[in-house]
């Protein structure tokens, strides 16, 4: 059976990708403490299309820092899911972190995060709280990398 929110992403035209693959046993997507779930920081996902390698401004233009942040979104949504069975159980976006491999003099991390936090903000439309952050390197070259925070029923 297919959730609300589920079904708000298909309408939206919009789909998750299979949920990101942690490469050590010592991490996880998702860490479930009471009411909160705290999700690890999740890079792009390659199969919808994302930019996987490059400095916002540089080779990563902000537009598609922008895109890639909605699609970042999209694979934290796709762990989640897997971690509570259904998208339904999220009550509201508690807090993203978002960190941008940012080209020297960049300073507009802000304006690439918001492709994460207009997505949420569409599927959960309460005002959330975040960082959006420039760094020197992201692993892998990743241009974007997003932790967040769930309340959960």
């Amino acid at each position: 059976m297919t959730g609300r929110i589920e079904a708000r992403l298909a309408e939206m035209g919009l789909e998750l990708p299979e949920p990101f693959a942690y490469p050590s046993a010592n991490r996880t997507g998702c860490v479930e403490t009471g009411n909160l779930l705290f999700v690890s920081g999740h890079p792009p996902p390659a199969e919808l299309g994302a930019a996987m390698r490059g400095k916002v401004d540089a080779e990563v233009s902000e537009a598609e820092a922008y895109d890639t942040a909605r699609k970042t979104a999209l694979n934290i949504l796709a762990s989640v899911e897997r971690h509570l069975g259904s998208l339904d159980r999220i009550r509201r976006v508690i807090k993203i972190n978002g960190y941008v491999n940012s080209s020297p003099g960049f300073e507009r991390q802000f304006a690439a995060i918001d492709g994460a936090s207009d997505l949420l903000y569409d599927l959960f439309p309460e005002a959330h709280a975040r960082t959006a952050v420039g760094v020197a390197e992201l692993p892998r070259g990743f241009p974007i990398e997003i932790e967040a925070v769930f309340e959960i029923e």
